[in-house]
């Protein structure tokens, strides 16, 4: 029987043992990623550029928008590496990190979702009151808060899950590092405190789901005695994004982990896994763009700007 301490690696789950399908999966997560690069990263520039779009909701998308980056960042690489290179290794060290960053970085997004549903309450309910409410100190505490309310929680947890006795094997029935797979590795009762913890971690994520409800059905209510139309439409085009981010978040996260025994298989839980992993990064930043016009002319200034100034350097260059 072996335990943690004698643990050096990890095996990951295939996607497949067949060598092209191998291929096919490094290929395709690669679109992925690259799409999820480009578009949190055109979001973070634009933000970043744009004296426009400084105002407390845009701090928070470019918030929102680094999370993705790093959240995707820490198992699709690694995933595509595995596929190239025909293996399925993690080390000790490298599963420990993925569980710690993934922890972090979720926790940190689903609070700072939370905030972003304040944000708009406040936008549509209070307006009066946004400017003295939602201030720049305000809004850097708060996405402070945030941030390190994910780091409180992946220390907790992956403190606690690494410090239990592994004596079931090392391979894990994911493609990336996660405290529930870890934690079947586990044949003490010393693994029931990670649970507990996680108990406790869930109805805090319930607190904040019924903070975010609360928050959408007083902004119903408040749009919907609008009496204008154009002004209800544009009540509507600045909380449906947040709205689908949120529910594209919640709704594939809970289903990985909440999704009943019976309809439970190898196949479905990989294919539950990519949807709440890759998904959410890769399509937050189509969802934010489409609907608001600001931020899509905004971002084609910042593809016009960047092309000129290519176009300007090769100029130079060839002369």
């Amino acid at each position: 029987m072996s335990n943690s301490s004698s643990i050096t690696q990890f095996l990951l789950l295939a996607f497949t043992d067949t060598r092209e399908l191998q291929l096919l999966h490094f290929w395709l997560f690669l679109g992925i990623y690259l799409a999820a690069l480009l578009g949190n990263g055109l979001i973070i520039t634009t933000i970043a550029c744009d004296q426009h779009l400084h105002t407390p909701m845009y701090f928070f998308l470019l918030n929102l928008a680094l999370l993705d980056l790093g959240s995707i960042s820490i198992t699709v690489p690694k995933s595509m590496a595995n596929s190239l290179w025909d293996t399925r290794v993690i080390s000790y060290a490298g599963c420990a990190a993925q569980v710690f960053f993934l922890a972090f970085l979720f926790g940190a997004e689903y609070s700072l979702l939370t905030i972003m549903s304040y944000d708009r309450y406040i936008a549509i309910c209070k307006p009066l009151h946004y400017g003295t409410l939602l201030g720049s100190r305000a809004c850097v505490h708060m996405a402070a808060a945030a941030w390190a309310t994910g780091f409180l929680n992946a220390l907790l947890h992956t403190a606690n899950t690494f410090s239990l006795p592994l004596c079931k094997g090392n391979a894990l029935e994911q493609f990336f590092c996660e405290i529930p797979q870890i934690l079947k590795l586990s044949c003490s009762d010393a693994y029931l405190r990670e649970a507990g913890l996680l108990v406790v971690s869930i109805c805090l994520s319930f607190g904040c789901f019924v903070f975010i409800v609360l928050s959408y059905v007083q902004i119903l209510r408040a749009v919907l005695r609008i009496p204008s139309e154009q002004g209800r439409h544009k009540a509507f085009a600045t909380c449906l994004p947040h709205l689908a981010v949120v529910s594209l978040f919640l709704s594939t996260a809970v289903f990985a982990y909440l999704k009943p025994p019976s309809i439970s298989s190898p196949s479905l839980d990989l294919v539950v896994s990519v949807l709440y992993a890759l998904v959410p990064p890769a399509v937050n930043p189509l969802i934010y763009s489409m609907r608001n016009q600001e931020l899509k002319e905004s971002i084609r200034k910042v593809i016009s700007w960047a092309f000129v100034n290519t176009h300007h350097l090769s100029i130079t260059v060839h002369k």
